[in-house]
């Protein structure tokens, strides 16, 4: 991939990405939250393995450490995200995409039990400020954790906790499978445990369920922000790295809140944009090195 197509790509795949938040508030208004989630993931899951057997040579997990990564996967990382379609019953879609910023420093934090990994003093401001900024803009009422809709943006914030620790765990099971067939295998297991928790909670289809809004969010998040915007992000990674790929999620909430304003017409607080601000300020303290090393500036010697 030429350096003149990451500009691109890399919008393409903000885009998409973004356009998933208001896409998910569109489907809420018709689908069951779980049981919408779990047919996102089950789409997504086919594809990408119909990709993987067509693509690549060893697609089938069957040692131990690509089981365990495909299990924590699918638990935590897919599995997760169920709690972001029940938060969005009430978040607006733009709220609920800027509490994503807090991935990349969560995954840093369970890194230090599970990888065992290290935060250095200027990290830790870097995490605390960030968990501040996610303080403004989930805006809780110590006296009632309950009230308007905090219970629902404290569910995003179980989610985007979850989506972290799964992170961590395929790193830390360490998997010689292919990222494809890795990530299509994950979607599925989080798909079906996602349809065994529907089924659970008594999730059914009414007769308003399948219209063309439904299925078309419903196709638009299994196909084109799930399934190609993988297949893109992959290639950024390969390509680039991770921090490059990382920085993604922090234009994904300003295309999700443009999105949900224009498309939706919701509405987002200064302290929400602050709290946003907030988080990136983290991510910049947490990451300095690795920001550092992106453009060639020294910051000598120490830990990240």
């Amino acid at each position: 991939m030429s350096r003149s197509l990451d500009a691109p790509l890399f919008v393409l795949l903000a885009v998409l990405w973004g356009f998933s938040f208001p896409a998910i508030s569109v489907g809420l208004e018709y689908l069951p939250p779980l049981l919408f989630a779990a047919a996102r993931y089950e789409i997504a899951a086919v594809l990408l393995l119909t990709a993987a057997i067509v693509r690549v040579e060893k697609w089938l997990p069957t040692a131990r450490n690509d089981l365990a990564a495909v299990a924590g996967g699918g638990v935590f990382l897919i599995a997760g995200n169920g709690l972001l379609f029940l938060g969005q019953q009430t978040v607006p879609s733009g709220v609920a995409a800027i509490l994503q910023g807090l991935v990349p420093i969560l995954t840093a934090l369970w890194a230090i039990p599970l990888l065992g990994e290290r935060l250095s003093g200027l990290g830790a401001v870097g995490a605390a400020v960030g968990f501040f900024g996610v303080g403004l803009v989930v805006q809780p009422d110590p006296g009632n954790l309950l009230a308007g809709d905090t219970g629902a943006r404290l569910l995003i914030v179980g989610q985007v906790c979850s989506v972290a620790l799964g992170g961590v765990l395929i790193q830390r099971a360490g998997p010689t499978l292919e990222q494809l067939p890795l990530v299509g295998w994950s979607m599925l297991v989080g798909g079906l445990v996602l349809h065994a928790v529907s089924l659970g909670a008594g999730e059914g289809l009414g007769a308003a369920a399948i219209g063309p809004a439904s299925l078309t969010a419903l196709l638009y998040l299994g196909v084109f922000a799930t399934a190609v915007a993988f297949m893109i992000y992959f290639t950024i990674l390969e390509e680039h790295g991770a921090f490059e790929a990382a920085l993604i999620g922090y234009l994904v909430p300003i295309v999700a809140t443009v999105a949900g304003v224009v498309l939706l017409g919701e509405s987002i607080g200064a302290l929400t944009i602050a709290g946003f601000a907030l988080v990136a300020v983290g991510f910049a303290l947490l990451k300095r090195r690795t920001i550092a090393d992106a453009v060639g500036v020294s910051t000598g010697v120490g830990s990240p």
